[in-house]
């Protein structure tokens, strides 16, 4: 919930490469919060709780500005891309109510039956819910799918409130058996059998060179 992700921020007046390089050698992370026909704030949110925060998707912070609370859904991270580090946060302004359309992760769980595999077409699911009741995933179960078996996005089961944006019939996750690997002993019988005619060739060859 919001009220847990709460973080003090404060507003940012330097800008450019150098000045954000500084924020972050001070375990500061840039940032902007825009939305709502609002001015966008330039702020800096501190790193260590920020990178917490942002293992989960979806986040919903409450956001202490000098005093001035404002709820803010996290829209994108960038990354530095060899070291993964966050370089900058973008947030959006929302209130409590409000329904906003996010990617929700797919997660399953379970076994398929004997012999099956399971491949999954759809990670996230787009969805339309209200910002305090964001779900942090949707679980699918296989446990004991025969091979054919298919799940599309509208069999998903889905919390109330929540309204699916991606198509219902999308599909999720499809059970069906591996490909059976290649033969490999029939090749080598055949390049045995191979063998002794191209060395046939090769003394047929010897023969009438030599008789010339």
């Amino acid at each position: 919930m919001a009220d847990e992700n709460r973080l003090s921020a404060d507003e940012r007046t330097s800008f450019g490469k150098g000045a954000a390089r500084k924020l972050r050698a001070a375990d500061k992370i840039p940032a902007v919060l825009y939305g709502h026909g609002t001015d966008p704030r330039h702020i800096t949110l501190p790193g260590h709780e920020t990178a917490l925060l942002l293992r989960k998707s979806n986040v919903l912070v409450t956001l202490d500005i000098a005093g001035d609370e404002q709820l803010a859904l996290v829209k994108d991270v960038q990354k530095d891309p060899v070291r993964q580090l966050i370089e900058h946060v973008d947030l959006i302004v929302v209130r409590k109510g409000e329904k906003v359309t996010v990617d929700v992760p797919v997660h399953v769980e379970g076994e398929s039956a004997a012999g099956t595999i399971h491949m999954v077409d759809h990670n996230t699911l787009t969805v339309e819910a209200e910002a305090t009741h964001i779900p942090e995933a949707f679980t699918v179960s296989i446990e004991g799918l025969e091979e054919g078996t298919q799940i599309l996005a509208g069999q998903v089961e889905l919390p109330k409130g929540t309204t699916l944006v991606t198509d219902a019939e999308a599909l999720v996750v499809n059970i069906t058996v591996p490909a059976a690997p290649k033969d490999d002993a029939a090749g080598d019988a055949d390049a045995e059998a191979a063998e002794p005619a191209a060395e046939a060739g090769d003394e047929a060859a010897a023969e009438s060179s030599d008789s010339e």
